[in-house]
């Protein structure tokens, strides 16, 4: 994802982000006042403002979650929730491209920052749509793995990302040249695929493609590929996407 937090300069040995390029005092001042202001609201007052943007995407991962988990446990025919679980997370998105705009117009960009980055995106892209999969009807036990590889394989690109993001080549702006693997907002698509089957009631045992193995232990609905294919598209070091 085109990160807020890209590139500290390598003499000052400090981690990277991945969209703009982080002065070594920045970082020193979040970091002492993390450490060493033990007030009750020392922490939200270490926060920068993209920091708080950022943690609106978490938000918007957290909602839809509820909304999905509300869902299951309602009526299965109203489908008011999983619209709103659907609607949350490209609204996640939009504080995902707003944090960096923010970071790049203050200046300000911080480790903390990177790592609330990640957490948020995984939230939002990986563990909400998984659960917005398990609401639409893919809860068979192989199913269940299958999601639980793609959240897995988001995870372990973000945290490639946040150990690499400093060795990949940079432009002279400062910003990475290009994503290593697909970019975890990008499990997207699967959302608006996700919107039309909902959009056409094809929920449950409706869900395109049928169930296969039904009755066994083996039972799953192949859609649930689709997460396995993107959890390997992200995870994978071959694919270099050129950033806009």
């Amino acid at each position: 994802m085109s990160k807020r937090r890209s590139s500290v300069s390598a003499t000052n040995g400090a981690a990277s982000r991945e969209t703009s390029q982080v002065s070594p005092p920045t970082i020193d001042k979040q970091k002492l006042l993390l450490s060493s202001d033990a007030g009750h609201f020392s922490l939200v007052r270490a926060l920068h403002l993209a920091d708080l943007i950022t943690e609106l995407n978490g938000l918007c991962g957290i909602l839809s979650l509820f909304s999905s988990m509300r869902y299951c446990l309602g009526d299965p025919s109203e489908h008011g929730n999983l619209w709103a679980a659907l609607c949350f997370l490209p609204l996640g998105l939009f504080f995902d491209f707003l944090d960096g705009k923010v970071a790049r117009w203050r200046k300000k960009s911080s480790m903390m920052g990177q790592e609330l980055d990640s957490l948020a995106d995984l939230i939002s892209f990986g563990v909400s749509p998984a659960a917005l999969a398990f609401a639409l009807g893919l809860r068979t036990a192989a199913d269940h793995l299958c999601l639980a590889f793609f959240v897995l394989c988001g995870l372990t690109r973000l945290a490639r990302f946040n150990v690499t993001a400093s060795h990949i080549p940079k432009d002279a702006s400062g910003k990475a040249r290009y994503f290593e693997g697909t970019p975890i907002p990008t499990t997207l698509a699967l959302d608006a695929l996700m919107a039309w089957w909902l959009s056409n009631g094809w929920t449950h045992g409706d869900l395109p493609g049928g169930v296969w193995m039904a009755g066994t232990v083996l039972e799953v609905h192949p859609v649930v590929l689709l997460f396995v294919v993107h959890g390997c598209l992200m995870t994978s070091r071959t694919i270099h996407i050129p950033k806009p």
